[in-house]
Protein backbone atom coordinates (compact mmCIF):
# COMPACT_ATOMS: atom_id res chain seq x y z
CA UNK A 1 0.00 0.00 0.00
CA UNK A 2 1.84 3.35 -0.97
CA UNK A 3 1.25 5.94 0.55
CA UNK A 4 -0.11 9.60 -0.58
CA UNK A 5 1.86 12.40 -1.45
CA UNK A 6 2.63 14.89 1.33
CA UNK A 7 -0.05 17.89 0.57
CA UNK A 8 2.92 20.71 1.59
CA UNK A 9 5.56 19.00 -0.87
CA UNK A 10 2.87 18.70 -3.56
CA UNK A 11 1.87 22.91 -3.22
CA UNK A 12 6.01 23.46 -2.70
CA UNK A 13 6.38 21.40 -5.94
CA UNK A 14 3.59 23.27 -8.04
CA UNK A 15 4.68 26.68 -6.65
CA UNK A 16 8.28 26.00 -8.34
CA UNK A 17 7.19 24.71 -11.49
CA UNK A 18 5.10 27.97 -11.47
CA UNK A 19 8.25 30.28 -10.67
CA UNK A 20 9.71 28.37 -13.81
CA UNK A 21 7.39 29.16 -16.31
CA UNK A 22 6.65 32.59 -15.26
CA UNK A 23 10.41 33.62 -14.93
CA UNK A 24 11.02 34.05 -11.18
CA UNK A 25 14.16 33.74 -11.33
CA UNK A 26 14.83 35.11 -7.80
CA UNK A 27 12.79 33.11 -5.98
CA UNK A 28 13.29 30.01 -7.35
CA UNK A 29 17.13 30.13 -7.13
CA UNK A 30 16.60 30.62 -3.52
CA UNK A 31 14.51 27.36 -3.36
CA UNK A 32 17.11 25.48 -5.52
CA UNK A 33 19.75 26.93 -3.19
CA UNK A 34 17.70 26.08 -0.08
CA UNK A 35 17.41 22.06 -1.21
CA UNK A 36 14.56 21.74 -4.20
CA UNK A 37 16.38 19.86 -7.06
CA UNK A 38 17.48 21.77 -9.53
CA UNK A 39 16.65 19.23 -12.16
CA UNK A 40 13.27 18.61 -10.37
CA UNK A 41 11.00 17.28 -13.27
CA UNK A 42 7.25 17.50 -13.23
CA UNK A 43 4.82 14.08 -14.57
CA UNK A 44 5.76 14.78 -17.97
CA UNK A 45 9.35 14.91 -17.56
CA UNK A 46 9.89 18.79 -18.29
CA UNK A 47 12.31 19.93 -15.56
CA UNK A 48 12.32 23.57 -14.40
CA UNK A 49 14.51 24.59 -17.28
CA UNK A 50 12.84 23.12 -19.94
CA UNK A 51 10.07 25.07 -18.78
CA UNK A 52 11.79 28.26 -18.33
CA UNK A 53 13.56 27.88 -21.52
CA UNK A 54 10.05 26.88 -22.70
CA UNK A 55 8.59 30.25 -21.99
CA UNK A 56 11.44 32.15 -22.69
CA UNK A 57 12.44 33.55 -19.47
CA UNK A 58 16.30 33.69 -20.28
CA UNK A 59 17.48 34.99 -16.53
CA UNK A 60 15.68 31.69 -15.19
CA UNK A 61 17.44 29.62 -17.40
CA UNK A 62 20.87 31.23 -16.30
CA UNK A 63 19.85 30.54 -12.70
CA UNK A 64 19.29 27.15 -12.87
CA UNK A 65 22.12 26.44 -14.97
CA UNK A 66 24.52 28.34 -13.06
CA UNK A 67 23.19 26.11 -10.19
CA UNK A 68 23.94 22.99 -12.22
CA UNK A 69 20.63 22.44 -14.17
CA UNK A 70 21.70 19.63 -16.47
CA UNK A 71 21.31 22.01 -20.04
CA UNK A 72 20.41 18.92 -22.21
CA UNK A 73 17.94 16.96 -20.31
CA UNK A 74 14.93 15.20 -22.36
CA UNK A 75 11.62 14.86 -21.54
CA UNK A 76 9.06 12.10 -21.40
CA UNK A 77 8.13 13.35 -25.44
CA UNK A 78 12.28 13.07 -26.31
CA UNK A 79 11.78 17.31 -26.36
CA UNK A 80 15.03 19.02 -24.99
CA UNK A 81 15.09 22.73 -23.76
CA UNK A 82 16.77 23.89 -26.73
CA UNK A 83 14.48 22.64 -29.09
CA UNK A 84 11.60 24.16 -27.20
CA UNK A 85 13.64 27.80 -26.95
CA UNK A 86 13.55 27.14 -31.21
CA UNK A 87 10.18 26.60 -31.53
CA UNK A 88 9.15 29.46 -29.36
CA UNK A 89 11.90 31.55 -30.83
CA UNK A 90 13.61 32.66 -27.39
CA UNK A 91 17.20 33.70 -29.17
CA UNK A 92 18.48 34.67 -26.02
CA UNK A 93 17.60 31.18 -23.97
CA UNK A 94 19.09 29.44 -26.88
CA UNK A 95 22.45 31.21 -26.78
CA UNK A 96 22.61 30.35 -22.51
CA UNK A 97 22.11 27.06 -23.24
CA UNK A 98 24.29 26.44 -25.83
CA UNK A 99 26.77 28.50 -23.63
CA UNK A 100 26.20 25.98 -21.50
CA UNK A 101 26.96 22.90 -23.81
CA UNK A 102 23.24 21.58 -24.97
CA UNK A 103 23.44 19.93 -27.99
CA UNK A 104 21.86 21.28 -31.02
CA UNK A 105 21.45 17.50 -32.10
CA UNK A 106 19.83 15.70 -29.21
CA UNK A 107 15.83 15.22 -28.76
CA UNK A 108 13.00 14.26 -31.28
CA UNK A 109 12.71 16.88 -33.08
CA UNK A 110 16.44 18.54 -32.04
CA UNK A 111 16.86 22.20 -32.32
CA UNK A 112 18.74 21.32 -35.51
CA UNK A 113 15.46 20.21 -36.94
CA UNK A 114 13.33 22.39 -35.85
CA UNK A 115 15.33 25.50 -36.71
CA UNK A 116 15.21 23.55 -40.33
CA UNK A 117 11.04 23.38 -39.58
CA UNK A 118 11.19 26.85 -39.10
CA UNK A 119 13.23 28.18 -41.65
CA UNK A 120 15.65 29.67 -39.08
CA UNK A 121 19.19 29.76 -40.82
CA UNK A 122 20.82 31.89 -38.54
CA UNK A 123 20.27 29.77 -36.10
CA UNK A 124 21.38 26.32 -38.39
CA UNK A 125 24.73 28.82 -38.41
CA UNK A 126 25.21 29.13 -34.42
CA UNK A 127 24.38 24.93 -34.40
CA UNK A 128 26.97 24.90 -36.99
CA UNK A 129 24.27 22.61 -39.14
CA UNK A 130 23.91 25.60 -41.99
Amino acid sequence: MSEAPDVEVVELAGRVFAMARTGDAAALAAYVDAGVPVDLTNDRGDSLLMLAAYHGHPATVRALLERGAEPGRINDRGQSPLAGAVFKGEDEVVRALLESGADPSAGVPSAVETARMFGRTELLELFGAA
